[in-house]
Order: structure tokens, then sequence, then C-alpha cells
């Protein structure tokens, strides 16, 4: 099977603890997915969002800088067992936070329709909860 990189880079105007937080934590990950969303808290953790449509191990964690996980969708067309990872990187600038999001392992065949299911279903409703007026996140 051959397999692509998704490369992403996006600039939230808030800051890096609360990019990273809305990523990592099960509640607010909900909050703007509009789905449950289970999220481990460590290395070696699991997690699962949008209800399970995606799963997945926490690699790595560098609080408010960096978070790798594997990542399997659950899809017709994603093959069975195999696993992609993602990477996010985030990065404080003047206004805000620039996010930098690597995906290995993306199937050739589910790469346009995953790089533009980030933006429709992670990074628009991030930024629209981020602009919220009276949301403490």
């Amino acid at each position: 099977m051959k397999t692509e990189e998704i490369n992403q880079k996006v600039v939230f105007y808030t800051t890096p603890e609360k990019v990273y937080n809305a990523i990592m934590n099960s509640e607010l990950h909900g909050k703007f997915t509009g789905s449950p969303a289970e999220i481990g808290e460590k290395p070696g953790d699991a997690y699962s969002a949008y209800d399970g449509y995606i799963t997945g191990e926490i690699l790595q964690l560098e609080p408010f800088h960096r978070i790798i996980k594997t990542w399997i969708a659950h899809e017709d067309g994603w093959p069975e067992n195999h696993i992609s990872v993602v990477n996010f990187e985030f990065n404080p600038i003047a206004s805000g936070t620039e996010m930098i999001f690597i995906q290995t392992g993306v199937p050739a065949e589910k790469k346009e329709s995953i790089t533009q299911g980030w933006i429709d279903f992670y990074w628009e409703p991030m930024q629209d909860m981020f602009l919220e007026k009276g949301i403490n996140i």
C-alpha cells in the first residue's frame, strides 16, 4: 500500500496552552467536535475521538509544545489495523499560536479526504471555539 504525508500549518489566535488543551482534554475536544472523546493523559494511554471514528495511542507529550499519537480511522477504505502517526507542534507567535501538523502513513487514496477533514472537522471548529465570548478554555 502506498502511503502519503499530510503537512498543514495553522495559526490560532490564542495561546499554545489553549490549543494543546483543546486537543488533549476530553471535554474540550468533545466541545469543538460535537462528539464524545476519551483522551488519556500520558504516553501509552489510549484515546478515541468522534465517538470512536478515530482511535489510537499517545506516543509522546511535551506539554503545550508537542503531541505525537498513533491515528487509526474506522471508515470504509482505511486498511484494517493500519496505523498512521500524527504530530502537532505548537509555537508561540505574536498573534497567538502557529501549529505545525504532520500526519504520516496516510493511505494514498485517502489523503485528499483526510487532508480536508482536518480543516473541516478540527481547525475550523477549534478556531470557532476560541473566538466564542465568555468561554473559559
